[in-house]
């Protein structure tokens, strides 16, 4: 039998009291002290060594120190991290998953033999990959579910988690201690940040890369007293690659953001501005000796490797020649001419610009000897040029100019303008400038002229009104003046009371002398088409060049100048009052054609062009001045309308009016010439405003719309609306003109006819001659006259209006002679023997509804007939077919009453335009009427029977 015994049990749980564990229990809350928002708030402000012991503390808290989003902040804070480019790698990825998992997919439905959605299977949510529809963290999802194995992304973070935590948790290495070598990967650190992938999941894994390349250093640098004892200028001796690890701990050092940073950021910015002093000083020495490609080169790019090249730049332009000797580019004083010979001699400022541009061209070939091409010298330079060197030469040149002449100032503004504009297409950009170099240019330009542009402008526009204004006051007070000499003249034998006295009763005793005729020219609106010479004259030809030869040729200037103009001379000064009124009078209306000048609008025209084309240099130019510039040279082409129109044109034609108004035929001594002078002048005038008008024409199309100052198809436009408003303008007075010419015409017809008509034309024997004699059966001398009148005033608008107005002032004058000449026969006695000469029988064919004559004697209707013909105006040549036919009842011999009855009471026959009662009117100036007129009453109406 075993002698063994169960040993007693110490400690053991108590058989009496199985509640007595419960008792000892605690139970321990695992909720947290503080917010996960706060614990994110700490952690932004921990270093990265910090944050790393932080994740040591809970599952929890590493997954807040490891959260990616965390680690890319600090990339952003030290500008490495591109967000597109990590953008385009998760994209990349996830269609590389998504492909991954279709084909997988695929493969297990074969292997399985079922569809992708088989009811059998394994299904796409339970696929060995365990892939989900997550873009950016399917990749720590994945890790997380799979045991870790050999070489697995979980080995990878924890390897960098070890080097971050050693790099953060270990003691440094002695930094005191002498390197006699450089680590194999000192070069490498120089390029970390080049090394730097933006990955979405990885941010941890690339700023481990840089915390390890660069901590060391950014500590050292933060510790050390003395900036030599650094330990980067131990372990790099180039000072290119010292500038290069100080750009990139002074990189690191922004996303330090633990307690203190300010300091250390202080002792960084103290170390590089150490280091850059002393490359300075190198820099100077080596533009003191033009070293370009040695020192000055070698020091620039270490410079630009340190923080960018600034220093160097501002090093480079400070010391720059054009800056320190730019009076000699040239003074802004020598091309002005004060005194009598003041003016402006634009070729000094072309000089400097020269000068200017060949030594910055010069600059920059330099600049690309000693520069990197990454920096960007040349725009900052032209931008020290422009404020130092052109600023103050153009505004001493347009303050001094402004002073001594206004005309030298527009010159001075616009001419340096277009200048600089060369200027800045002659400059040649540094390597790497690119567009934005001109962009700067063309802005510091624009800065140059910006506080001169506005006074230059409002200083433009008033130089062309007061010349234009003197321009015009200078004619006005030669036509006075000349005026005022001429009645001194005429007036200085003749008794001033008088005078006084009689005026108004002698006005109208005024002889109007003959005037010679203006050639006509081709007009616009209301007349005809565009004319060589006015295109000539605008562009500033000589007007002889321009005249037509032969027919059209000139016989004398286009405006007879003012100082020489005078009426048909006399031999001694009038004695009497009526021959000095007289004289007075036919000056003032031979003077008709002067009221206004071609020669003005010629020089008013010449003006606004030289204004316009200075200030449309800002608008071509395209720059930010150019709309105001615009809108100005619109004012100078609407003030040049208004100047011409209302103060020269308008008043010479309502001036003319009325000289054509004060014109009686009666008290004409001298009608043997053909024309109607106060008509003939007018129609010059006319001739001289239609010019006038073309020049305007052409001007607005070369000036305004060919360089796009205005569009003609805005009715808002102001100079649109303007030059509608100045033809408006010429169109009414010219029709005003030609309505009072017109009547001027015809009171001088109905003269003729009063006074030339003998009585017995149409009735031979009624002044006591045989009436058996021959009969002249060609037209009167009255009828010769009268057309060779009407039809020398029609014939002076062939050629210089359009179709339209020619046959609108030919069909007023004709219906107006028709009036005129059925006036004339009512106060006419025609027998039948002088209605021979009156009208001959006629033989007449229809044609197209009208009645053409085809053969014609030698009569006064005949004449007024074949007259109207060439006309070509079909609708008025049917008055004088109808009045051609009324002659018809003077030939109707006294025994044929019923014959001239019927031809009295038949409308038709006059096709409308005379009634019965009218036609019984002219056959009551039938010489032998009242021995006819019982008779013909008889026939027409019964009058005459009686009952027996």
């Amino acid at each position: 039998m075993s002698s063994f015994k169960r040993a007693t049990v110490v400690g053991g749980r108590s058989q009496q009291d199985i509640l007595a564990p419960l008792r000892n229990t605690q139970i321990l809350s695992s909720k947290p002290v503080l917010p996960a928002e706060i614990l994110s708030s700490i952690l932004d402000y921990l270093s990265a060594g910090d944050s790393i012991r932080f994740a040591r503390v809970s599952k929890r808290m590493k997954e807040m120190v490891y959260d990616d989003t965390r680690w890319i902040q600090r990339l952003q804070l030290m500008g490495c991290w591109n967000e597109a480019e990590a953008r385009r790698r998760a994209e990349a990825a996830w269609r590389k998953r998504a492909g991954s998992q279709g084909l997988q997919s695929q493969n297990l439905t074969d292997s399985a033999g079922l569809g992708i959605n088989g009811a059998k299977g394994t299904t796409n949510a339970d696929m060995v990959d365990g892939a989900t529809l997550t873009v950016f963290d399917a990749t720590s999802e994945k890790q997380g579910s799979l045991p870790p194995t050999k070489g697995t992304q979980s080995d990878i973070d924890s390897s960098l988690d070890d080097r971050l935590r050693a790099v953060a948790l270990s003691p440094s290495a002695p930094l005191s201690t002498p390197q006699t070598h450089q680590r194999p990967d000192n070069m490498s650190r120089l390029t970390v940040f080049a090394q730097v992938r933006s990955t979405r999941g990885f941010g941890r894994q690339e700023y481990g890369k840089i915390h390890g390349a660069l901590h060391r250093f950014y500590e050292d640098a933060v510790g050390c007293r003395d900036p030599t004892s650094a330990v980067i200028f131990r372990d790099y001796r180039d000072p290119d690659h010292q500038a290069k690890m100080l750009s990139n701990i002074t990189k690191f050092s922004s996303c330090d953001t633990s307690q203190g940073w300010q300091d250390r950021m202080d002792k960084i910015a103290d170390l590089v501005e150490a280091f850059e002093t002393a490359v300075a000083r190198e820099f100077e020495q080596g533009l003191e000796s033009s070293d370009f490609d040695g020192k000055l080169r070698k020091y620039a790019h270490v410079l630009t490797s340190l923080n960018g090249g600034q220093k160097g730049v501002d090093l480079f332009i400070a010391s720059n020649p054009i800056l320190v000797r730019k009076r000699d580019l040239g003074d802004p004083l020598d091309g002005l001419r004060v005194g009598a010979q003041a003016g402006i001699a634009l070729g000094e400022s072309h000089s400097f610009f020269n000068n200017l541009s060949s030594a910055f061209n010069e600059q920059i070939s330099i600049i690309d000897r000693v520069f990197p091409i990454t920096v960007n010298v040349a725009i900052p330079f032209i931008q020290h040029i422009g404020k130092d060197v052109l600023v103050e030469y153009l505004s001493i040149l347009f303050d001094e100019s402004h002073r001594t002449n206004p005309e030298s100032y527009l010159k001075a503004i616009s001419g340096t303008y277009q200048q600089a504009l060369n200027f800045a297409q002659s400059l040649r950009p540094a390597n790497g400038s690119g567009d934005e170099f001109f962009e700067a240019v063309d802005g510091i330009i624009a800065t140059s002229f910006e506080p001169h542009v506005d006074l230059y402008l409002n200083e433009e526009y008033t130089f062309f009104k007061r010349k234009s204004d003197a321009e015009v006051g200078s004619w006005e007070r030669q036509l006075s003046e000349q005026d005022a000499s001429m009645q001194s003249l005429y007036m200085s034998s003749v008794n001033r009371q008088a005078d006084k006295r009689d005026f108004l009763s002698s006005f109208k005793k005024v002889v109007m002398m003959p005037v010679n005729v203006l050639p006509s020219f081709p007009i616009s609106s209301p007349f005809g088409g565009k004319s060589a010479t006015a295109k000539a004259l605008v562009n500033g030809d000589s007007l002889e060049t321009s005249q037509p030869t032969g027919s059209q040729a000139l016989t004398r200037p286009a405006t007879p100048n003012t100082i020489n103009r005078s009426a048909t001379p006399v031999a001694e000064p009038p004695t009497t009052e009526l021959a000095a009124k007289a004289a007075i009078m036919s000056s003032r209306l031979e003077g008709i054609r002067s009221l206004f000048s071609i020669e003005v609008a010629l020089n008013l025209v010449h003006s606004a062009k030289s204004s316009i084309e200075r200030a449309a240099v800002f608008f071509r130019s395209g720059s930010q001045f150019g709309e105001d510039a615009r809108k100005q040279c619109q004012f100078i082409f609407v003030l040049l309308l208004q100047i011409l129109g209302s103060r020269h044109i308008k008043a010479g034609f309502d001036q003319a009016v009325e000289h054509l108004t004060n014109y009686n035929p009666r008290e004409i001594r001298d009608h043997g010439h053909t024309g109607v002078a106060p008509l003939v002048t007018f129609l010059e005038l006319v001739n001289v405003g239609d010019l006038i008008q073309q020049m305007l024409d052409v001007f607005y199309e070369q000036e305004m719309v060919a360089s796009k100052l205005t569009d003609r198809s805005d009715f808002l436009d102001p100079a649109v609306k303007e030059k509608k408003r100045f033809e408006q303008m010429l169109d009414e007075r010219v029709a005003a003109g030609l309505n009072k010419g017109i009547e001027v015409l015809i009171s001088e017809v109905e003269f003729v006819c009063a006074t030339t008509q003998k009585a017995d034309d149409f009735n031979p024997g009624a002044t006591g001659g045989t009436e058996n004699g021959l009969v002249d059966v060609g037209p009167s001398e009255t009828a010769r006259r009268i057309v060779e009148i009407v039809s020398a005033h029609t014939k002076m608008l062939v050629g210089s209006t359009d179709k339209n107005m020619l046959d609108v002032f030919n069909q007023e004058v004709g219906l107006r002679l028709f009036t005129a000449l059925c006036k004339h026969l009512k106060r006419q006695r025609v027998s039948v023997a002088g209605s021979i000469k009156l009208i001959r029988s006629v033989r007449i064919k229809h044609l197209n509804r009208f009645e053409v004559l085809t053969e014609f004697g030698g009569s006064d209707m005949n004449h007024y007939f074949l007259y109207i013909q060439t006309l070509k105006n079909q609708d008025l040549l049917q008055y004088f077919i109808a009045l051609r036919e009324l002659a018809q009842i003077y030939l109707v011999d006294p025994s044929d009453a019923k014959e001239l009855a019927t031809i009295i009471a038949d409308g038709d026959r006059f096709h409308g335009i005379f009634r019965a009662e009218d036609v019984y009117e002219y056959a009551e100036r039938r010489a032998d009427w009242y021995q006819v007129k019982s008779r013909v009453e008889r026939a027409m109406y019964g009058i005459g029977c009686a009952l027996m």
